[in-house]
């Protein structure tokens, strides 16, 4: 059974300790502008909302790539940048309607959420459990590939 992170903004407080421990955990400094998860601030509500890739069935970034540098790992069901391959065109930046997936100009490549190999470093620094790692069937994710279906044909 495939898992994804569940993200709920009403228990969120905004700490940014998913970020910190995102970072730390992919490039080893706690540095959130290096985060794969991003906390939105919306201040005119009073509201923090954690937000990152959802993991697509119909990965848009991994079909957009000229050089298959997105690939799926089979265990996870997450949409992997193969750093070694990917050569920093933002095709994939392009192609992503959730705007996840993002340039870092210090190397030149892209990153996304690869879901920890299975094991969210965000998921397990969330004080308030906004950001859980479960069963895919209980994250809406089904309604999140709704919604991007309707987008991608109101595109069309």
């Amino acid at each position: 059974m495939l898992k994804s992170l569940h993200l709920d903004p009403l228990k969120c407080t905004g700490c940014l300790q998913c970020e910190m421990a995102c970072s730390y955990e992919k490039t080893g400094v706690v540095n959130p502008a290096k985060s794969r998860i991003k906390i939105f601030n919306f201040e005119a509500e009073g509201r923090k909302v954690p937000y990152t890739c959802t993991q697509c069935a119909e990965a848009w970034c991994m079909a957009a790539c000229p050089v298959e540098a997105i690939k799926l790992d089979k265990g996870t069901g997450a949409k992997v940048v193969l750093e070694d391959t990917c050569v920093g065109c933002k095709v994939c930046t392009i192609a992503c309607p959730f705007g996840t997936v993002n340039y870092m100009a210090d190397v030149g490549k892209v990153q996304k959420c690869d879901l920890c190999g299975g094991d969210p470093a965000c998921a397990k620094a969330c004080p308030t459990g906004a950001i859980t790692y479960i069963d895919a069937d209980w994250t809406g994710l089904d309604k999140m590939r709704a919604w991007a279906e309707k987008a991608n044909a109101a595109a069309l």
